[in-house]
């Protein structure tokens, strides 16, 4: 058995999500080879650096992708999450994925990372 804690998670996923879970990682590992990948949150996660820029969660009816500055790359099919600069669009079927504005919203929140590790304990400091 693997020691891959992303190929683990993804062996736990129900069958009709794996699929996606597999096109997603490897799109993921092609755009940002040189990100950390590790279960973050109970959910595959993408780093450069201390900073998460990727990750996806299989929830009940899809499987989520998110990223942490979703939201500079303007795209109106990433829908705002949270209440910093995330972004989410949801899959159910491999099918569903637009593999050409995955790796364009890749390459972009690979340009423009958003430095939580820094941000956030200054915003914390500043209440």
């Amino acid at each position: 058995m693997s020691d891959d804690p992303i190929a683990l998670h993804a062996a736990k996923v129900p069958a009709g999500y794996a699929a996606v879970c597999h096109l997603l990682r490897s799109e993921i590992d092609r755009a940002l080879p040189k990100a950390a990948s590790r279960i973050w949150y109970a959910m595959p996660v993408w780093f450069v650096g201390e900073n998460a820029v990727v990750g996806y969660k299989v929830c009940a009816r899809h499987v989520n992708l998110l990223f942490w500055n979703g939201q500079a790359i303007g795209d109106p099919a990433l829908k705002a999450a949270g209440r910093f600069k995330a972004a989410q669009i949801q899959f159910s079927d491999p099918a569903q994925v637009d593999v050409g504005a995955l790796r364009r919203w890749l390459r972009l929140a690979a340009a423009e990372i958003w430095d939580a590790r820094s941000i956030l304990p200054a915003r914390k400091a500043a209440r």
